[in-house]
């Protein structure tokens, strides 16, 4: 049974006053290599079915993966029933209505496959080949996710969205694997990714790896490149629920109640946001809520999703949050939405370009192992690795030991002294579970490395 015909019968069958139904088809395809090598290929196809039964003022949820057709009637009786025996839910709020099918709901989903790979492949082969020449081992994975999601209900939602997402992960080491180098991409289909310039940038650094320099931990003026923002920067926004700050938990909680929208948190003009329709970062205009939690919201599925500030010239200017959140903080409905961009003032300048008007500081390659310590700061710890890097008038002079990090993105955005160009880059962190993020570099005058870590 196509993912169309299975909501359409799984509507059918249920006996709840309303019911929403998601299909999703996922399909992978991936390459892997170490040593300068291939070493797998493969490719993947996967369901999923999430039926929501409303049964007056409850909610009944039920998800499963690979439902065979006779199955589904099971399915939709285990979710009815679990809405009759459910409490009030306390975000109920009228469905979204439909009226007709939105655009391709009746096409044939098609899978992604190892075609996908057709240019990339050779590329990498030639990029081996060089590696290999110049004393240089390459590891890492290629992997490519066409996920389409079907969303109907009772109300006359026919919805579907067809996410591709793809990310390349690159890392290269010294012959003597004493020296390491990390660089990851983000890419609708691989045709934009350029692993020539790539294997040149991580050579460069195992260049600049070849002479060690030992640094006691402190604060230091520190670059950051577009992936470790776009790490802090995905923490933070995952934090900034309206629920949370109303209730007085988290960073974005007003002293004495409310919430801290309309506060300036960076002199220097940020903007970040969200934008379904951004190019080259493109998802979902439409909520897909499998469950409600504190700020997502079943009820809302199917709202249509625009591009949100969340931060506008410095300022915070939105949370994420659901209908029911926006009643109770009386801000307007801003939904999450699955990627996010960030830009400084017009004509920021490139990584290289700080590197080169630095006089001394640090440059970091990226973060990783990202925990939270006080969500009333939203103060992370975490670590650095596969590359920090010492910068002495204008030029890389050495590699620096690993540190362990204490700082809070919030308390960053006050301290930034110079934000770069922005471009599209994959966060190492969380690339398992956000890939579609547009940053720049920025300049910080005193990143607190609070302990030297022994990490490679």
């Amino acid at each position: 049974m196509r993912p169309q015909e299975m909501v359409e019968r799984a509507l059918e069958l249920s006996r709840a006053d309303d019911c929403i139904v998601i299909a999703e088809e996922t399909s992978t395809a991936n390459l892997r290599f170490a040593g300068n090598t291939l070493t797998t290929n493969g490719v993947a196809r996967s369901a999923r079915l999430t039926v929501i039964s409303i049964a007056g003022p409850g909610v009944g949820v039920v998800s499963r993966s690979a439902v065979r057709d006779e199955q589904l009637a099971d399915v939709v009786a285990a979710a009815d029933a679990a809405a009759r025996d459910a409490a009030p839910a306390e975000d109920a709020r009228p469905l979204v209505e439909g009226t007709e099918p939105g655009p391709g709901w009746d096409d044939p989903v098609e899978p992604t496959t190892i075609d996908v790979f057709r240019d990339f492949a050779p590329a990498l082969g030639e990029t081996f080949a060089a590696a290999e020449a110049a004393g240089r081992r390459l590891y890492g994975f290629a992997e490519h996710i066409l996920t389409s999601t079907f969303l109907g209900s009772t109300r006359g939602l026919r919805l579907r969205h067809d996410q591709p997402t793809g990310r390349l992960e690159l890392n290269a080491k010294s012959a003597d694997m004493t020296r390491s180098a990390w660089a990851g991409v983000a890419t609708r289909d691989f045709t934009d990714v350029d692993l020539a310039a790539l294997d040149a940038d991580l050579a460069k650094r195992l260049a600049w790896a070849g002479k060690r320099i030992e640094l006691p931990p402190g604060r230091y003026e520190t670059l950051l490149p577009p992936t470790a923002v776009a790490d802090l920067m995905i923490y933070m926004y995952w934090s900034a629920g309206a629920r949370d700050a109303l209730d007085g938990r988290s960073v974005f909680a007003k002293p004495g109640g409310g919430t801290r929208v309309g506060e300036t948190l960076s002199r220097t003009p940020v903007r970040i946001y969200s934008d379904p329709n951004a190019p080259g970062v493109e998802c979902a205009p439409f909520v897909v809520a499998h469950a409600s939690s504190r700020e997502d919201s079943v009820f809302d599925n199917g709202l249509p999703l625009g591009r949100t500030a969340w931060v506008d010239e410095g300022r915070l200017a939105a949370l994420r949050q659901t209908r029911h959140s926006a009643e109770l903080s009386g801000l307007p409905v801003t939904p999450a939405i699955d990627n996010l961009l960030m830009e400084g003032p017009d004509g920021g300048p490139s990584l290289d370009e700080m590197i080169a008007s630095t006089r001394r500081g640090l440059l970091v390659t990226c973060l990783w192992y990202i925990r939270e310590v006080d969500p009333q700061t939203l103060l992370l710890t975490g670590l650095t690795r596969d590359g920090v890097y010492l910068v002495e008038n204008g030029e890389v002079v050495g590699e620096v030991n690993n540190f362990r990090f204490n700082e809070s993105p919030v308390d960053l955005l006050a301290r930034l002294t110079e934000v770069g160009g922005s471009e599209p880059t994959l966060p190492r962190e969380w690339n398992d579970w956000f890939t579609r993020t547009v940053m720049p570099p920025i300049r910080v005058p005193d990143f607190n490395m609070s302990t030297v870590s022994q990490a490679s």
